[in-house]
């Protein structure tokens, strides 16, 4: 049975589904799991979790549960990344707070712009990290990244490392069942090809069969857009359809951040046009910190029922809509029960330690997979995966105009793991000169005063650049 090390396990609702993911599968249920995190009480949550799926289940896998790394490295075969370096408090405020003093508003940013480049500056020497000690403990091993921004972070891997890895990312399976929710079509019948990077990758076709053929189901998909009936919270998708013929597999709230049109200080009809939400990261993480609270209660006392009155009220204060209310409170309510999620991870474990084929989509290094994108960037594509390997697929050439939208990100991604792998600070000014939402608001003095200070705000969070 393999050894699978989770680090980053205090994040445990995510940690959750892997675990139920993995240890659903027979030939995996006897697995040895390291748990692993920097803080001790979430670590020990994700251990009692750990210990109640696998009771769910009927597995018996060995479970550890430790603050050392290079202990829950040693000797494993595949490492699962899925932490967030400088946490919510301060990094990713002080990422948000700062720019808003230059006029420069966010969604997300954690992919892209000046939030996703200094999220990489302090996430990829952590990853680096990682991959060192595995080259020492575990050399064999297979890296399986879920950490963002994904692009930067697995390019900056590739160059830096031997180890075999992945980045993965769900939003290529999510977004095609919301396209097929949207267009009436059961999820189960449609088949695609997707290719391009991390959250900016399009569905190249979308079909599904039926006694009559094939059936293309982009028509019904453009429909929509040129009727002008896409759902309030996913218009910029929608809209870049009816621009560009294809549908990206993003949400709307990140992929606003990465294009110059939908973010404009001096716009706020496009604001409410596209339903774009500002700061939605910061307003999701205190909505997560809420939950967790009520979750962490339900996990460490199964005996006592959830207050959902009182929890409600302490979501709703956080920020959260009724929807997500009543998603929490049933998770927190039925968090034994156990389902099988759409992420690709436990399908990779299991396809190599059987040989069962199967094909997801992975974030590898383009060596002659995607003809007119540049050569060792972070792609997203189709992989086959069983006993001989991950092994990508070749697409050859995307549509021009896609392939061109993508190089602006690049352009950005290639600079930020420079600053990163070189040390160099004059690649952060000009990763951040060369973003296409933060060029569209800032000048360059601008620009270059931003970087300095929030290099600043992050102090020891981020290495010393010359």
């Amino acid at each position: 049975m393999p050894k699978i090390a989770f680090i980053g396990a205090g994040s445990t609702v995510f940690a959750k589904n892997l675990l139920g993911d993995i240890l659903s599968f027979p030939e995996l249920a006897g697995s040895t799991i390291a748990l692993m995190d920097i803080d001790e009480t979430r670590l020990n949550t994700t251990r009692l979790v750990a210990e109640r799926i696998a009771r769910s289940l009927g597995a018996h896998p060995t479970l550890e549960a430790t603050t050392d790394r290079r202990r829950a490295l040693d000797g494993a075969d595949y490492a699962i990344t899925m932490f967030q370096i400088g946490g919510y408090r301060p990094s990713t405020v002080i990422d948000f707070e700062i720019p808003k003093k230059y006029g420069l508003r966010q969604t997300i940013a954690d992919t892209l712009g000046i939030g996703g480049i200094m999220r990489a500056l302090r996430t990829i020497p952590v990853l680096l990290d990682v991959c060192r000690d595995m080259e020492e403990l575990c050399p064999q091993a297979t890296f399986l990244n879920y950490v963002n921004p994904m692009a930067m972070n697995m390019w900056a891997i590739n160059r830096a490392s031997k180890i075999k890895n992945v980045g993965l990312c769900h939003s290529v399976q999510g977004t095609a069942y919301q396209l097929a929710a949207d267009i009436g079509v059961p999820p189960e019948e449609i088949n695609y090809v997707c290719a391009g990077i991390n959250h900016m990758a399009f569905y190249l076709k979308f079909e599904r069969k039926t006694p009559q053929g094939v059936e293309d189901l982009y028509p019904r998909i453009r429909q929509i857009a040129a009727e002008g009936k896409a759902p309030a919270w996913n218009r910029v998708r929608y809209e870049v359809c009816k621009r560009t013929g294809y549908f990206v597999t993003e949400s709307s709230e990140h992929f606003s951040e990465y294009v110059p049109w939908f973010i404009k200080r001096d716009r706020p009809d496009l604001i409410e046009k596209f339903n774009i939400p500002l700061d939605e990261y910061i307003r999701r993480c205190e909505v997560q910190l809420a939950g967790w609270e009520v979750t962490k209660d339900t996990i460490e006392n199964p005996s006592i029922p959830v207050d959902k009155e009182k929890a409600r009220q302490k979501l709703l204060a956080a920020g959260a809509t009724s929807e997500e209310v009543q998603w929490i409170l049933e998770e927190a309510s039925n968090f034994d029960a156990i389902e099988q999620s759409h992420e690709y991870g436990s399908y990779i474990i299991h396809s190599l330690e059987t040989g069962q084929p199967r094909v997801v989509y992975g974030n590898v290094a383009n060596h002659g997979l995607i003809d007119n994108l540049p050569t060792g960037c972070t792609v997203e594509v189709p992989c086959l995966v069983d006993r001989n390997g991950i092994q990508p697929v070749r697409v050859g050439a995307l549509p021009p105009h896609l392939a061109a939208m993508m190089q602006t990100n690049i352009n950005v991604q290639a600079l930020t793991v420079e600053a990163a792998l070189t040390g160099k600070r004059e690649h952060i000014y000009h990763a951040a000169m060369l973003d296409p939402h933060t060029a569209a608001e800032l000048d360059l003095e601008q620009i270059w005063n931003l970087v300095d200070d929030l290099i600043a705000a992050h102090g020891d969070m981020l290495p010393p650049f010359a």
